[in-house]
């Protein structure tokens, strides 16, 4: 899988919602750079697992709206002859 490349911006902003977890759900302070570790970790470590995820969603979404629209094309030709 290819890396995800996020803007200067948004690696602070991500960064910065990791140092806000650890304050507040781990009590324990933490660095920007630490954050930015623990932000690269996951991004490798787990990110492929929810972007695999994310496209198997967006396939049956798309699959559902194939078969309803397939569904409305027969409808129109049964109407067509009728």
């Amino acid at each position: 899988m290819k890396a995800v490349e996020f803007s200067k911006d948004e690696k602070a902003q991500l960064s910065s919602r990791i140092q806000h977890f650890f304050d507040s759900e781990l009590d324990q302070s933490i660095g920007i750079i630490k954050a930015e570790l623990v932000m690269e970790f996951f991004a490798k470590e787990i990110g492929a697992a929810y972007y695999k995820k994310g496209l198997q969603d967006a396939h049956a979404a798309f699959a559902k709206r194939a078969e309803d629209l397939a569904d409305d094309i027969y409808g129109l030709e049964r109407a067509a002859t009728d």
